[in-house]
């Protein structure tokens, strides 16, 4: 546990809160040109920011801003003093683009480093990282974090669920980072062979990247006889890092220090008490190269800033069940419904309508794309529709980067959103 940060005084935190925002404010006014014009309208000055009561002046910041800036205007540095650049999976329309300077990257190796200790993973831990490496942030965060602690990494992303078991039981795999259904899959896989969960040296499985339930983190945990945390993160604010929950599953702690967390009603914008649910807004208070101002993230949570059991003061958000918008999380991929439209409309033989269909009920998600075709093709020959089929599931395929189920239905038979029940 990080003592100085993780169990500060309410009133040390404010004051150090508040110190990071006005650096932070003054930095995206002086090299953000967005910011800039976002402050001089709302006639906000960056010596006006006083307190921290203060920062609910200043409008929010939207994914639609980040669009529009990308790729780099949103930058608060020079190019060349950026380090990294890492992006979302463009997924969700467009690929956000973000940038760490060298210090950003340290301090994100710092917060990942806690996540594990939250987890009592450290140096003596081997660390079975399955997320998928490139410019998505979950992999190499964790994989500089367990190294940052002093622990073994073993990236094993691109590798079958079978082989992963087998590496954890060869290797001795103490500690997995993945995904919540892909434990399920490792789940599944060890209760259908041979092996016993006995056999692996697994005991704890720091997982993210999609919304899971209690029952879920049941599942995993009987069936690999180990603990099972969540941990919340996003690319536009860093990667992971940005709270985790400690052993007593007590709600996940976030990273105040570096982080300040609001909760809005979605839909007045106005600021909501401490256990209500509404929509996460962040800011960044320590980001060099890409700090973002009151950021809406779209995710549905509330907050706590009582004293956990573990002895932590940092305030506490509620595991993410839900989103206010129509993005649907498909093996740890968001997914914007419009890409698929988009991708559809540029298919000769295809209807705009269709339906997504998330099946979570196996080890692992599966998406169903229902895609209505055009009537001289539906009632044409069998060699048109199985040629349509093959194109259409190999752009979804190449766009999202996993199997999907297409199935393909005659003109008009998806009920339209204004069609009565």
């Amino acid at each position: 546990m990080d003592i100085k940060y993780e169990t500060i005084k309410r009133s040390e935190l404010e004051q150090l809160q508040l110190e990071r925002l006005q650096v932070t404010i003054n930095r995206v006014y002086r090299n953000v040109k967005f910011y800039r014009s976002l402050l001089d309208k709302a006639n906000i000055a960056p010596e006006d920011i006083t307190s921290l009561d203060d920062l609910k002046k200043i409008p929010f910041t939207t994914k639609e801003s980040l669009i529009e800036n990308q790729p780099y205007d949103m930058f608060a540095l020079p190019l060349r003093d950026v380090v990294r650049l890492q992006s979302s999976s463009g997924t969700t329309r467009e690929p956000i683009v973000v940038g760490y300077s060298r210090n950003d990257i340290e301090h994100w190796t710092e917060l990942v480093a806690r996540v594990l200790n939250s987890g009592g993973v450290n140096k003596d831990d081997v660390v079975q990282i399955s997320f998928d490496y490139g410019l998505f942030t979950g992999a190499i965060g964790f994989h500089y974090g367990a190294e940052y602690i002093g622990a073994t990494v073993i990236p094993s992303s691109r590798i079958s669920a079978e082989k992963q078991i087998n590496i954890m039981r060869n290797y001795r795999t103490t500690a997995l980072v993945c995904t919540p259904t892909f434990a399920l899959q490792l789940a599944d896989i060890v209760k259908k062979s041979d092996i016993s969960p006995a056999e692996l040296s697994l005991r704890v499985a720091l997982i993210g990247s999609e919304p899971w339930s209690e029952p879920v983190r049941l599942e995993i945990e009987e069936g690999l006889h180990i603990l099972a945390l969540d941990n919340y993160g996003l690319s536009e604010i860093i990667g992971p890092g940005v709270s985790c929950e400690c052993q007593e599953k007590n709600g996940l702690h976030i990273a105040e220090d570096h982080f300040i967390a609001e909760v809005i009603n979605p839909d007045t914008e106005e600021l909501l008490p401490d256990g209500e649910v509404g929509e996460l807004v962040l800011t960044t208070i320590t980001k060099e190269a890409f700090p973002v101002i009151r950021y809406r993230t779209g995710d549905l949570t509330s907050l706590d800033r009582s004293k956990c059991i573990c002895g932590r003061t940092l305030a506490r958000m509620s595991r993410v069940a839900k989103r206010t918008d129509d993005l649907v999380i498909v093996q740890g991929v968001k997914i914007q419904p419009a890409l698929i439209g988009q991708i559809l409309t540029e298919i000769e033989g295809t209807e705009p309508h269709f339906r997504l269909r998330v099946d979570r009920s196996g080890a692992k998600d599966e998406l169903e794309v229902r895609v209505e075709v055009s009537e001289n093709i539906f009632f044409d020959e069998i060699r048109r529709m199985d040629a349509l089929h093959e194109e259409i599931q190999k752009r979804l395929e190449e766009a999202l980067g996993f199997f999907v189920r297409v199935k393909l239905v005659e003109p008009n038979s998806i009920q339209r959103l204004n069609d009565s029940e």
